[in-house]
């Protein structure tokens, strides 16, 4: 398909070849295939990274790095659930 954007060579060895069976053994397209797959992974790579901030930070919080004021915490967390 004609794009005005750069284009990736990606060699098909064994190893790509049986992850992108797995995943669908007669794709429409190999290249879109592999266009998603490659979303999906940097999407999912992200997230993990999110989730291990949050941890890290809570991990900060319990050993004492962080000052967190529970109690205003609390409040805030009231007001978003409207009290319940």
């Amino acid at each position: 398909m004609p794009t005005d954007r750069p284009r990736v060579q990606v060699t098909l060895d064994s190893e790509l070849a049986a992850a992108l069976d797995e995943v669908d053994p007669d794709p429409p397209s190999r290249a879109g295939l592999i266009r998603d797959l490659a979303l999906r992974g940097a999407h999912t790579e992200n997230e993990r990274r999110a989730r291990q901030g949050a941890v890290d930070y809570l991990v900060s919080v319990v050993d004492g790095e962080v000052d967190l004021d529970f109690d205003a915490s609390h409040a805030a967390w009231e007001a978003r659930e409207g009290g319940s």
